[in-house]
């Protein structure tokens, strides 16, 4: 008995549970094509990694607009096929762009709820997880194939930290990442404890004024995103604290803002003086090092240790 309840109780610690022994990734493409090359590493960089990969019709084409990896039937069939196959563990995008917005109200959340496989995915993916949020699940903000397998062996270094999580699960009292050095937007003197929300910059504030977009009380907002000068960032910001959707925050997670001049003094005009706790220069974003982070699971910022935990 006494050890039937051990069990119990560390079951109960397990928040997203590992994936099986060479688990299956389904690869998906809900936004835009692969760059000219990549698709054809996909497959060989998940086996590395100890996976196996079912890569859906999408991936492939044919690309539709121009900037979206195929037209919407073919992308949202590959969504609720990929969840519904039995062979697959969990799904993975592509790479981002643009595209999961125009599929979010033609989601089968049934679907979504029969079968709540991890999702994996950033950037654009950001979208996808703002619904199942909503549903009440959570997914890995993280390195997806054809966005980062062409970045070298940084890359590669990413892809395995998420191998590794995957395989790990999640269990309560996980550190997120290390404790990091200090940084000049920091801010805050005790841990704070929301659910983590949020992703890319420009895809959360599109998601103003729709059915989308995320509950922000009492969350840890994460943002980070990629190629936006200061002005557009500050334009962003501007538009989700007109919404209201910094008013009731419990933290701040700021992650990488790169391939653009970097917009620290935007960031800390509207974080400095909100009177949350602020984390800054986290490794998750656009470049590397980009460590994956459970958007809509519940984590404790701690912003004197610098740590993220479960």
């Amino acid at each position: 008995m006494k050890h039937l309840m051990e069990r119990r109780m560390a079951d109960d610690q397990v928040l997203l549970p590992p994936l099986p022994e060479h688990a299956c990734l389904g690869v998906i493409a809900p936004a835009g094509p692969p760059r000219e090359g990549t698709l054809e590493q996909v497959v060989p960089m998940i086996e590395r990694l100890g996976f196996r990969a079912k890569v859906f019709p999408g991936c492939a084409g044919p690309a539709f607009l121009g900037h979206l990896a195929a037209d919407d039937a073919r992308r949202l069939a590959d969504l609720h096929e990929a969840l519904a196959d039995p062979q697959v563990d969990a799904v993975i995008g592509l790479r981002g762009g643009y595209g999961c917005m125009r599929l979010l109200d033609r989601i089968d959340r049934a679907t979504l709820r029969r079968f709540p496989k991890p999702l994996i995915g950033y950037s654009d993916l950001t979208a996808l997880h703002a619904l199942r949020q909503q549903l009440g699940m959570a997914g890995w903000h993280a390195p997806m194939p054809a966005s980062d397998c062409h970045k070298g062996e940084a890359a590669w270094d990413d892809a395995r930290a998420l191998a590794d999580r995957l395989r790990a699960g999640l269990r309560v009292g996980d550190a997120l990442g290390p404790a990091l050095p200090g940084h000049a937007l920091d801010r805050g003197h005790a841990p704070v404890r929301g659910v983590l929300s949020g992703g890319n910059l420009a895809v959360l504030a599109a998601l103003l004024g729709t059915p989308f977009m995320p509950d922000l009380r009492g969350a840890i907002l994460f943002l980070e995103d990629v190629g936006e000068d200061p002005y557009k960032i500050d334009r962003l910001l501007c538009q989700l604290r007109l919404s209201g959707a910094l008013d009731e925050l419990a933290g701040v997670l700021l992650g990488s803002f790169s391939d653009a001049d970097a917009p620290d003094e935007v960031l800390a005009d509207y974080f400095g003086e909100l009177g949350v706790p602020v984390l800054a220069g986290w490794p998750s974003g656009h470049t590397t090092p980009n460590l994956p982070l459970p958007i809509g699971l519940a984590v404790t910022l701690d912003p004197i240790a610098r740590t993220l935990r479960v």
